[in-house]
């Protein structure tokens, strides 16, 4: 399958080393050069995953972001100028689920598109525990089409933060270490800070609370997190 990839950037430059990275590695790409064009094209071409600058015109990427995630669970991997930590954090929580600070490597970049992705269809097809809905109390996760709800109501997760819901819910009485949690989520070669962790746990949580449940994921302090009583 050729995935579709939407690089939104605007210096042409950084579009163009990106799309021949992404095309290299037998992608196909399309180009915004600013949010509104960003947001026209994920309407016209549908991409599999958007490369999307926080630093752009007319709407930046956070907030092309914000847009996006009214309607579609689309991975998103923001680029920034600044190695600036809240941003980080902020792009994660909005919904992003990788983020690059440039000046960054082309083939770096192109591996992380390829591990969201992989990581998205993720669903081995021997594997009947893969499509089995898992429960516990009023939660419940569809692992084939990786969607997840509390009390009949969905809600949308990112890719990221349904493998963690999923790693705790499949060892509910155990509590996971962050490393647990990198390891479940992220690939071994993406370097993830502890704090992205926790990050995506309080996007998890305030989702989760806005349909009602706020115990999902208890913290063990000192240790880690662990699956919550969720409505039991």
């Amino acid at each position: 399958m050729v995935h579709r990839i939407l690089v939104a950037d605007d210096d042409p430059h950084i579009r163009e080393v990106i799309c021949f990275a992404l095309e290299k590695a037998g992608m196909v790409t399309d180009i915004a050069a600013d949010g509104i064009a960003a947001l026209r094209q994920f309407e016209r071409k549908t991409p599999d995953l958007v490369v999307l600058d926080i630093g752009m015109p007319e709407m930046d990427g956070l907030e092309v972001c914000r847009e996006l995630r009214k309607k579609s669970t689309v991975p998103i991997l923001f680029l920034s100028a600044r190695d600036d930590e809240i941003d980080r954090i902020l792009g994660l929580e909005i919904g992003g689920d990788d983020y690059v600070t440039k000046p960054f490597s082309p083939r770096e970049l192109a591996s992380r598109v390829n591990v969201i992705l992989r990581r998205v269809r993720s669903v081995p097809v021997a594997d009947t525990s893969a499509t089995i809905p898992m429960i516990h109390g009023r939660l419940s996760l569809d692992p084939g089409r990786r969607s997840a709800a509390f009390g009949g109501k969905e809600i949308d997760l990112t890719s990221i933060e349904f493998s963690i819901v999923k790693s705790l819910l499949a060892r509910p009485a155990h509590v996971l270490t962050r490393n647990h949690i990198m390891d479940a989520s992220h690939a071994a070669n993406v370097h993830v800070s502890d704090r992205t962790v926790d990050s995506h746990i309080r996007n998890i949580r305030a989702k989760f609370a806005a349909a009602g449940c706020n115990d999902v994921i208890e913290t063990v302090h000192g240790v880690g997190f662990r699956l919550g009583r969720c409505g039991t």
